[in-house]
Formats: C-alpha cells, sequence, structure tokens
C-alpha cells in the first residue's frame, strides 16, 4: 500500500503564493529604527513571514516609551531598544534570525558596502538628518527604501526606488518646528535640540511651568472713549 501523500501547506490568501512566501522568507531586510515605528514594523515583518532581518538603533528605552513601543516593558528600561526587540521578536518566531545593532546608522561601518548586503531597507526613523543619510546610501546602493514617519496623529509612507521613483530629498521637506522627546531626552545631536531642552524641559524642573498671565479688565472707558481700557489676554490666538 502507498504511503499517503503530505497535504502541502495552505497559505492564507492575504499573504500571497507559496513562491512569493518562499521570497519572502529568503529576503534580507534592514530596519533602521526600533521606536514606535520600528516596533510596528518588525511585528508585522515577522507575521508576515519576513525571516532575516537586521536592525539599528542607537537608543535605549524609557518609561515614557512603555505606552506605545509595545515589544517593551519596564525591567528593559535603559538597556537598548534594538537588542530588547531582537531578543523578544525572537520569542514570537523562533525560527527568524534577527541581528540587532546598539548604533548609529551614520556609522562609516554602516556604508554603501553594508546597504548593498539587502533587498530592502524600511525606515522608521525620528529625525530628518539620519533619513537623509538613508535615503542616500539606497539610491547610491540601488536598494529599494520605504520611508515612514508620524506626526502628532497623522502618519506618511512613501516608497524610494532608484530609476522608478522619486528620492526621498526630491521634493523639499518642511523644516521642523518641534522636536519628539525622546530625541531631547536621550541623543540630542544638534545644537537646537539643547536649546529646546533647556526651554521647555530643564525651565519647567528649575521654576516650575510658566504662570498664564492675563490682564484685568480695567472697567470702562471714561468720557465716550472707544473703550481702550478692555485689555485684551496675553499670549491669546486673537
Amino acid at each position: 500500500m502507498a504511503a499517503a501523500e503530505e497535504p502541502e501547506p495552505q497559505w492564507p490568501a492575504c499573504l500571497g503564493t507559496q513562491d512569493l512566501q518562499i521570497k519572502i522568507a529568503a529576503a534580507k531586510v534592514l530596519c533602521v529604527g526600533a521606536g514606535g515605528i520600528g516596533c510596528e514594523l518588525l511585528k508585522t515583518l515577522v507575521c508576515t513571514g519576513f525571516r532575516n532581518i537586521v536592525l539599528i538603533d542607537l537608543d535605549t528605552i524609557e518609561t515614557s516609551n512603555l505606552n506605545r513601543q509595545f515589544l517593551f516593558r519596564k525591567r528593559h528600561v535603559g538597556q537598548s531598544k534594538a537588542e530588547v526587540a531582537a531578543e523578544v521578536i525572537q520569542t514570537i518566531k523562533p525560527d527568524a534570525k534577527i541581528t540587532a545593532y546598539c548604533a548609529n546608522i551614520k556609522e562609516p561601518r554602516f556604508g554603501i558596502d553594508f546597504i548593498t548586503g539587502f533587498d530592502i531597507v524600511l525606515n522608521g526613523l525620528d529625525n530628518m538628518e539620519a533619513r537623509r543619510h538613508v535615503n542616500r546610501l539606497c539610491m547610491a546602493a540601488k536598494v529599494p527604501l520605504i520611508e515612514s514617519g508620524t506626526a502628532g496623529y497623522q502618519g506618511q509612507v512613501s516608497v524610494h526606488v532608484k530609476g522608478l521613483t522619486k528620492c526621498y530629498e526630491c521634493d523639499p521637506k518642511p523644516v521642523p518646528k518641534s522636536f519628539p522627546i525622546c530625541t531631547l531626552r536621550n541623543t540630542p545631536d544638534r545644537p537646537i535640540h539643547c536649546v529646546v531642552w533647556a526651554k521647555d524641559l530643564l525651565f519647567s524642573r528649575l521654576f516650575g511651568k510658566p504662570d498664564q498671565v492675563t490682564d484685568l479688565d480695567e472697567g470702562p472707558a471714561k468720557d465716550g472713549g472707544d473703550g481702550g481700557g478692555h485689555a485684551k489676554s496675553s499670549g491669546g490666538e486673537g
């Protein structure tokens, strides 16, 4: 009696064909950033079938990260985001190979030769300078880049492939007027970061929050005046 043939594995339709899944499992992915976006990217990548991922992030975990960066717990505070994220992902998908670097993507060792070894790069960064740096590396290495970011409740994602699409820097970006708190506290790398930290964080710690001063109404104008005695609230929007 012939042995019964094993049934072929059934792939969920949302994950594509079996051939596609084999290609996904063999792909080598670079994920830059292990913060709010990076945690989501890692989870989605391994749950989609990616098994070979390199993760780079220079930050350490803060208590303020725990409400949105779901791979981290209180016991992880003070540790490397990249290393902890890789460790946690390995418990979710033990067959995945996650290599973590607690380092700056702008270090010389992460140059064009390094980027060339990947099939795709995913950005989850919170500063413009690093985004531009990764974009230039990907354009030079001819490796597709998926760029993503958030601002408050808004998010954006774009795909950049040399010769097929615009690069990340082809369209001018507005100069940021605010900076992520995590950057100001942990990795200030520009003079403006230090100025904003001193103004918004250090000042309030030393002297408390500034008073919200409102001038009092001086009463009705005399002699049929134009009511100029009614002062506007200082600091208001008009």
